[in-house]
């Protein structure tokens, strides 16, 4: 295997392991871009539309990390990458994980690069393979760890998608993803509640997205006053509808529940914290104080 550095593409040239749906949707969009590009998957099948549209295939990952300084891993979970790179020679090269971790798992893996020789950034990708190199599609990456990496490869890892660095801290990468999804999980349990309450009557479910896609979009923007009751520490600041009020509220939601067939086990816990923070007296304040009251209970 030779370095990629000789091709006649002008890109900063990089190797990129791990070829499934989203590697292979991040390699494309290098390529598109004049990336001179070196792949490698465990399954060497899967390297064939790369392979197609102008990328060298290695036949290691270790030969694969010995072609470029770049070096990008999308495999399937930390474990993945350990093994598949357990016997490359990491020195010198710029190490970026685009593979889906936690934030304890990505600062275990750059003391492990930076011990074998490596720089390396962590990275939470906010995307689907179908977003990755259409920049009106709003696709992200979140990065951290290596600032001097980040500087000097920014413009290469922009190309499939925008970028956000996040800070030195190798964990913030992961962090930041899994929060965000964590929100968008608890989004779509609210989403489904939703849906089934109106399954089984005559509302076209078409119809009825357009208003629970607007009611949405205007209670997000509370997000906003959260942050600023955290950063304050006073949780009665700007009050438009108590936590007293709230929890009063949820017999409504949960009798409509019965009355539809539709079970609340998808609202109940969230619920269930409400009674809790009333129980204490803060029934005046907004319902802020649950942040507080997830960090106690997981301790």
């Amino acid at each position: 295997m030779t370095d990629n550095a000789s091709s006649p593409l002008t890109g900063t040239p990089l190797t990129l392991l791990g070829t499934g749906a989203m590697g292979t949707a991040l390699g494309r969009a290098w390529l598109a871009a004049g990336h001179p590009l070196t792949v490698w998957n465990r399954t060497r099948a899967r390297t064939e539309e790369l392979a197609a549209a102008g990328a060298a295939v290695a036949d290691s990952a270790a030969a694969a990390v010995a072609a470029n300084r770049l070096v990008i891993v999308c495999l399937l979970d930390d474990d993945s990458l350990g093994e598949a790179l357990a016997g490359a020679d990491l020195t010198g090269r710029d190490l970026v994980n685009l593979t889906t971790g936690t934030p304890a798992q990505g600062r275990a893996r750059a003391a492990w690069a930076e011990a074998r020789g490596a720089r390396f950034l962590d990275a939470g990708i906010m995307a689907v393979p179908p977003m990755i190199g259409s920049p009106e599609s709003g696709a992200y990456v979140f990065y951290s760890g290596s600032a001097a990496l980040f500087e000097e490869h920014g413009a290469t890892l922009a190309v499939p998608a925008g970028t956000a660095y996040v800070g030195a801290d190798p964990g913030f990468a992961a962090l930041h993803d899994v929060a965000l999804l964590s929100a968008m999980t608890g989004m779509f349990a609210g989403v489904f509640h939703a849906f089934a309450l109106v399954r089984r009557e005559d509302i076209a479910p078409k119809e009825f997205a357009g208003l629970l896609q607007s009611w949405l979009t205007a209670m997000a923007h509370s997000v906003h006053k959260t942050a600023d009751q955290l950063e304050t520490g006073d949780y009665g600041k700007d009050v438009v509808s108590n936590l007293a009020m709230q929890a009063a509220g949820n017999a409504t939601l949960l009798r409509t529940a019965q009355e539809q067939g539709v079970s609340a086990e998808l609202l109940k816990p969230y619920m269930n914290l409400m009674d809790e923070l009333l129980a204490q007296g803060r029934g005046e304040e907004d319902t802020t104080g649950m942040v507080d009251l997830l960090l106690r209970r997981s301790s």
